[in-house]
């Protein structure tokens, strides 16, 4: 068979994810080229929030911007899941996106069968790691294949040389598994969650505690040394499983198991720019706009200011931007080849940042007195005295990481128009903030750099307390790895900060398992493990939901549109 010939772009596309449809239009207003998305029965993200009236909308309105969508059917089929198919295809073809991602072989043949017009990208699920797989599938008839993040940098460059005519994807931003591309067993063992579905319980972030077993039955907490350590067989204990001690092996290569940091290669990203990476993918269909919009704008100011002068690109204030955001540390994962111990977080699994998302702006209108103010909606408790940082989207002059700041001492209300000295988020709750605040902005300038849609962040002394200890040891920790920092200056400021970083932050909920956990949509991963008797209880109260959902569709029904 001879591969298709593909038109691969000019420059590289930054791919962002969208869980939602307010997700994708934030992904558009800051700057995505690309936007991947599915609807929750048949890709391998069970929590997201697409309708298929969302995706019509969501794509009609991302080619309205000339912004690519990809969908996923990236499910591994079940039996059940095949009678699916058909209408999910007939679907696909009536909303016309750009590709569709796909893992299992047998479904794209079924997709290739039915509808030959369908551009096809083959997931990272399907594991590539060499130009062998990249060549296999280019001959089946993929336009795009998305690399596994396993794949050294190395390796990419020489997959990009033997396989020049088809358009290579790679990660360059998101949450990192623990396992191999995400084929984790984990979850299902610890929870009865679908680890791979978009329905993990993240087993391998909760908090484990090493015991030793003597020979001779006894269980004690000891020291272990070089001279003592082949004495004792090792067990693990989860925090809410006490006297339940699972055995942990460990071979001379160390076990890189548990709390892996975030995937992040901004550092290296002028070298993914350089061999002509096609598409840059960031994770995250799960993350709040606030994350959609500073690594959207970071990467796109990235991207852009390198194709303008790489031979003078710099990564340090894109870097230094994608530092606000949440995370549990940055790695660059396996871009030299393989993990190191400054990939993963030993002490915590706690996602940490100064910055929360504040919010918002929902709409721009004039008070009772004839005066311009703009409608904000509060994401996260703002106090009198904080300071609000807006991020303006990408604006048609040179583009900056530009930041509009304010900081109020109250706050008008939406609703009510009542004055307030804290604000806490819930219900769709909103002030209003007279653009006169803005003193050094004149007011045309301002709605123009700050559109409907324009997130904002709040940094507070709780976030500053709580959170920049362990954050700027991660911080350093990362700058190691990209070589900007030494390993004995990393050693001397953590010798410096002692235990200041060390404690563990924030409440511990047991997880939910078994048929607790159900979400009730009859998800392909969760029922994948349902053919025991032991998950009677869990089919039960699934039909049980199913049946719920259907009568409150049908209730919904029979209420007029405008009482609803």
């Amino acid at each position: 068979m001879s591969p298709i010939k593909i038109t691969r772009p000019k420059h590289a596309e930054l791919l962002m994810p969208a869980g939602s449809l307010s997700h994708m239009k934030t992904a558009i207003l800051y700057g995505a080229d690309a936007i991947y998305c599915g609807t929750p029965d048949l890709s391998l993200r069970t929590k997201s929030a697409f309708s298929l009236d969302d995706l019509r909308e969501g794509i009609g309105l991302c080619h309205q911007h000339a912004v690519r969508v990809y969908l996923t059917l990236n499910l591994f089929t079940h039996n059940k899941d095949i009678e699916k198919l058909p209408k999910f295809i007939d679907t696909i073809r009536e909303v016309k996106p750009d590709g569709v991602i796909i893992a299992d072989p047998a479904v794209f043949q079924f997709v290739k069968d039915h509808a030959p017009e369908l551009e096809l990208h083959i997931s990272t699920q399907a594991n590539i790691c060499s130009y062998l797989s990249v060549d296999y599938w280019h001959n089946q008839g993929a336009s795009l294949a998305v690399m596994a993040r396993e794949v050294s940098f190395n390796e990419l460059s020489e997959i990009r040389k033997r396989c020049p005519e088809i358009k290579l994807e790679a990660f360059v931003q998101g949450a990192m598994c623990m396992t191999y591309s995400g084929r984790c067993l984990l979850s299902n063992f610890m929870s009865e969650r679908g680890a791979n579905q978009g329905n993990c319980a993240h087993s391998c972030r909760w908090k484990y505690k090493l015991h030793i077993k003597l020979r001779d039955g006894k269980t004690e907490e000891l020291l272990i040394t070089e001279e003592n350590q082949d004495l004792f067989e090792f067990l693990l204990e989860e925090e809410m499983r006490p006297g339940e001690l699972m055995p942990i092996e460990e071979d001379l290569r160390a076990s890189y198991i548990l709390n892996s940091k975030d995937l992040c290669l901004m550092p290296k990203l002028d070298d993914y720019l350089r061999i002509g990476i096609d598409s840059l993918k960031v994770e995250g269909r799960h993350k709040n706009p606030y994350y959609v919009a500073v690594v959207a704008r970071a990467y796109r100011a990235a991207i852009d200011d390198y194709y303008k002068d790489p031979e003078n690109w710099d990564h340090k204030n894109y870097s230094r931007e994608l530092e606000s955001i949440r995370n549990r540390g940055f790695t660059l994962a396996f871009h030299e080849g393989r993990l190191s111990n400054l990939a993963h977080d030993y002490d915590t699994s706690a996602s940490m940042g100064d910055w929360s998302y504040g919010g918002f702006i929902r709409d721009w209108q004039v008070d009772e007195l004839g005066q311009e103010e703009l409608v904000f909606e509060i994401r996260n408790t703002i106090s009198s005295g904080d300071v609000i940082e807006f991020l303006p989207p990408k604006s048609h002059a040179a583009y900056e990481l530009e930041v509009i700041r304010i900081r109020l001492y109250e706050f008008t209300i939406f609703k009510n128009r009542d004055t307030v000295m804290k604000v806490n988020p819930g219900q769709a709750q909103a002030i209003c903030i007279p653009a006169s605040a803005f003193d050094r902005e004149a007011l045309q300038s301002l709605k123009n750099r700050l559109p409907i849609g324009t997130v904002a962040r709040v940094e507070t002394m709780h976030n500053v307390i709580a959170s920049s200890p362990r954050t700027q040891l991660r911080n350093k920790a990362f700058k190691v790895e990209d070589g900007s920092l030494s390993d004995a200056a990393y050693e001397r400021f953590k010798d410096k900060l002692g235990d200041t970083a060390l404690p563990e932050l924030g409440v511990k909920q047991k997880p939910k398992t078994k048929e607790e956990a159900c979400c009730g949509r009859g998800c392909n991963g969760c029922l994948i493990f349902w053919n025991d008797p032991m998950y009677e209880k869990a089919r039960d109260l699934l039909n049980k939901k199913q049946k719920t959902h259907a009568h409150t569709r049908l209730d919904q029904k029979a209420i007029p549109q405008q009482l609803r």
